[in-house]
């Protein structure tokens, strides 16, 4: 067990490194935290800030700063529910579905070049394993989206 968690150490490190670089893309007005709210944003959609609050694990007022500075940036737009106007919604502009998109595409190319580096039958392996990894560690490490959320 202990060698599998170990293993396991190693590529959280490299995990995180690709995420880390592939954050390196961004060479602009956009910080990590606000790159983290634009991938929940990405998956959500449009949403009210609370539930944005809640995918990333912080609170509103966190939130609200961080999409001032998206908004000043032209990365994010701020509405209000048509049913509930004290409800503050957030949305991704062209922008920054645009910068999200450049991001993902590098991670995606970094990781399928580190693949690459693998037999078929690794590949595989590698992918069987990772899956069943994800399903063991159930509902409380899940995102509640489809999509990445961290760095």
């Amino acid at each position: 067990m202990d060698g599998a968690v170990d293993a396991l150490q190693v590529a959280t490190r490299v995990l995180v490194a690709v995420a880390s670089r592939s954050v390196e893309t961004l060479s602009g007005p956009v910080s990590l935290p606000q790159f983290r709210l634009l991938l929940v944003l990405n998956e959500l959609g449009c949403g009210p800030s609370s539930r944005v609050a809640a995918a990333l694990g912080t609170g509103a007022s966190s939130v609200t700063r961080l999409a001032d500075r998206l908004v000043a940036s032209g990365h994010l737009l701020r509405g209000s529910d048509p049913r509930n106007r004290s409800v503050v919604t957030l949305e991704l502009t062209a922008a920054g579905r645009a910068l999200v998109d450049r991001v993902m595409r590098w991670r995606h190319d970094e990781l399928r070049r580190i693949l690459s580096r693998l037999e078929s039958d690794e590949r595989a392996a590698v992918t069987r394993s990772l899956r069943r990894f994800a399903e063991a560690a159930g509902p409380e490490y899940s995102v509640p989206t489809s999509g990445p959320v961290a760095v």
